[in-house]
């Protein structure tokens, strides 16, 4: 019979409920007869079963309540939001975390190639992808390691003792060995099982590569855009500025013609109403400004509440005719568009993995081997030990050929080349796709040309058209609402100035997008 011995950390309470407190473990075999026939004892019993009681119910209570309290739980119903100590947890760390961002001169004008290097060097999704693309880049060098041997030290120390029957009688025999040895493994042979996984791991890494370029494209764009969009919220709010002070000149001018007799009290209300409507246009500009200006600080890294001043639409030169033909567009976007680029990077992936699957049809041939130093210690009944050490080693060479194993290769051969079809119908489709928006984008541009040139002669006849009302009602030859209606026609041909120069930039941005000419694919050439 086993016998443990308690040491209470509390032996008053033990002893109040009959249960005798021991300062020693037993070692003794009359020690453990003891505590035995003190625990046969019925009021021993009866003691050790209110012990039990009362240690085991708050034990396994506070365990449950534990368990319960820790737990992670789905959703009690679908109509309550789900909220639970984890979630709390998260909270905190997240808030732990520092918010990355970088100082910006308040006062400078940024340029829209210095937004664009800002938001290269601190926009997250450019740092996701370039992680993305050094864990593919690991990840070839852990598949080239195939190519190599794999040493390792092993340390092997053992001991045992045991009975060994020698000439009809068992004798009590002790071993020991300690053997450090250096292991070697190496795959000879493996007809192209090695080569196809490099070149999957090649492709993978050109894929991850071009989509590495294709997240700094569409930043540059977003960069882009989101200036451009700027520059045409403080266009409109310039010109719905102009349009306010226009409207309570004109509101002036017809209470003064009130004051002298030549105005009616209906046209100054007229007026009154012109110049709420400009101060209302005015405050929408003012929040479509700060809005804009948050889409592009949140593009370049920084808080949307950033105070970031850029240059202005008068400094910046527009296009006047088209560069390229579409065909030429197109082609060249063919040629540059990373995503159509990785799409023939994966279909060498899909011939890395039919090589790779198409090797295990073959034998392969392995090496292992095993040298190092031994020493050893041996000693039989009470007789005196020995000791002995020498040279360990063992080579092996291992040739293995899978005969049968349920079609599993044949069916990973035709996964593979299913999916080099697949890649190669994706170019197909992505090459029509690419053409399409190319097309798209080429279009537009051509329009915004057109509806720049027309918004700058409507902007001129408008300005004409109202400075000849003023000046006609001022004769009294005009009335009030010819004024209004021609400070309405210039506020509104003045809007849309700004939006179609702001738009022939966008769309000429958006061009360079689709065509991939934001990043440049291969270096240019230079000499002559």
């Amino acid at each position: 019979m086993a016998c443990f011995a308690l040491q209470p950390q509390n032996p008053v309470v033990i002893e109040h409920i009959g249960i005798p407190s021991w300062g020693r473990m037993p070692h003794r075999h009359q020690d453990c007869d003891k505590v035995s026939r003190d625990m046969r004892r019925p009021h021993t019993l009866t003691a050790w079963r209110r012990y039990l009681r009362a240690v085991a119910i708050p034990a396994l209570t506070m365990g449950i309540g534990c368990a319960t309290g820790h737990a992670q739980n789905a959703p009690a119903s679908p109509d309550r939001v789900w909220h639970a100590k984890p979630e709390q947890g998260l909270e905190r760390e997240l808030a732990s975390r520092p918010e990355a961002k970088y100082e910006i001169d308040p006062h400078k004008h940024y340029t829209l190639a210095e937004m664009i290097d800002l938001a290269q060097h601190h926009n997250p999704e450019t740092r996701v992808a370039w992680e993305q693309a050094k864990a593919r880049a690991a990840s070839l060098g852990v598949t080239r390691s195939a190519l190599f041997p794999t040493v390792a030290a092993v340390a092997l120390a053992s001991t045992i003792r045991q009975a060994v029957l020698i000439d009809e009688s068992f004798h009590r025999q002790t071993l020991g060995i300690f053997e450090p040895t250096l292991h070697v493994e190496y795959l000879v042979l493996d007809f192209g099982g090695r080569g196809g996984a490099i070149d999957l791991a090649k492709a993978n890494l050109l894929v991850s590569d071009l989509a590495f370029n294709d997240t700094h494209r569409k930043v540059i764009f977003q960069v882009a855009s989101d200036y451009y969009r700027l520059l045409n919220a403080e266009g409109q709010h310039e010109a719905a500025e102009v349009s306010l002070r226009n409207a309570q000149t004109v509101e002036e001018d017809t209470q003064n013609r009130l004051n002298n007799g030549l105005a009616t009290k209906p046209d100054v209300l007229e007026a009154t109403a012109a110049r709420t409507q400009s101060d209302f246009d005015l405050q929408a500009a003012v929040g479509a400004e700060d809005i804009a200006r948050g889409n592009l600080a949140t593009a370049m890294g920084l808080p949307p509440e950033t105070a970031l001043q850029v240059q202005g639409i008068g400094e910046l030169a527009t296009p006047t005719a088209m560069a390229d033909s579409v065909d030429q567009e197109i082609d060249r976007a063919f040629a540059q568009r990373p995503e159509l680029l990785a799409q023939v990077a994966r279909v060498r992936a899909a011939n890395a993995s039919i090589k790779q699957a198409r090797s295990t049809y073959f034998p392969a041939l392995s090496f292992s081997g095993d040298g190092g130093f031994a020493r050893a210690y041996g000693q039989q009944d009470l007789l005196p030990g020995t000791y002995a050490q020498g040279e360990v080693w063992d080579v092996g060479l291992q040739l293995k050929w899978t005969l049968f194993d349920g079609t599993r290769r044949e069916h990973e051969v035709a996964q593979a080349q299913a999916e080099k079809k697949a890649a190669q119908a994706n170019i197909d489709a992505l090459r029509d796709q690419v053409a399409n928006e190319v097309w798209a984008a080429y279009s537009n541009m051509k329009t915004a040309l057109r509806q720049q040139q027309a918004a700058a002669a409507l902007l001129t006849a408008s300005d004409q058209s109202y400075e000849a009302a003023r000046e006609s009602y001022g004769y009294g030859v005009r009335n009030l609402l010819d004024v209004v209606s021609a400070q309405k026609t210039l506020a509104q041909a003045r809007s849309e100035d700004v939006f179609a120069r702001t738009q022939l930039l966008l769309q000429t941005a958006n061009l360079a997008f689709e065509t991939g000419d934001l990043i440049e694919v291969q270096p240019p050439k230079v000499g002559p």
